[in-house]
């Protein structure tokens, strides 16, 4: 998998449109939730696509420490339904946690599906405090501390 790295101002309109359909085919359509992706975050993070013969399969966003919590945090982590199973999901998080280390980021925390918690965890992610329901899917709070 080949990985890009952007800010928002540096996305083609063919790369966003991208990244905007993966995001819905995957947390709108197939998770059947009804939720407002265009949050209006997308211009403060860094965007890491993960691409395969030049198809969008993988992607994350990055925030700095206070832009979404007090920690770094990796959101919108979002694999194609077609790709799964080849480990991509795992690489875009090994590029979004690289790239958090070389900004000197000492702490990343998470918002995490539940239902994921083996995969965070298998990655070095930590539990922490009570799950919750955010946009009707059970989440908890996750942190990774270098």
């Amino acid at each position: 998998m080949e990985v890009s790295i952007k800010t928002f101002d540096q996305f083609d309109i063919h790369e966003l449109y991208e990244v905007l359909q993966l995001r819905s085919e995957v947390f709108v359509v197939e998770q059947d939730c009804v939720y407002q992706d265009l949050d209006g975050k997308d211009q403060k993070a860094i965007h890491i696509l993960g691409y395969v013969n030049d198809h969008l399969v993988a992607y994350t966003r990055i925030f700095q420490p206070g832009d979404y919590f007090d920690q770094a945090s990796i959101g919108r982590v979002v694999v194609s339904l077609k790709n799964r199973g080849e480990a991509y999901g795992q690489e875009i998080m090994k590029a979004s946690v690289k790239y958090c280390k070389e900004q000197g980021f000492t702490t990343i925390k998470i918002s995490a599906q539940c239902y994921l918690d083996k995969f965070y965890t298998d990655l070095g992610f930590i539990s922490t405090g009570e799950k919750y329901l955010e946009d009707g899917i059970p989440h908890q709070a996750m942190v990774l501390e270098f």
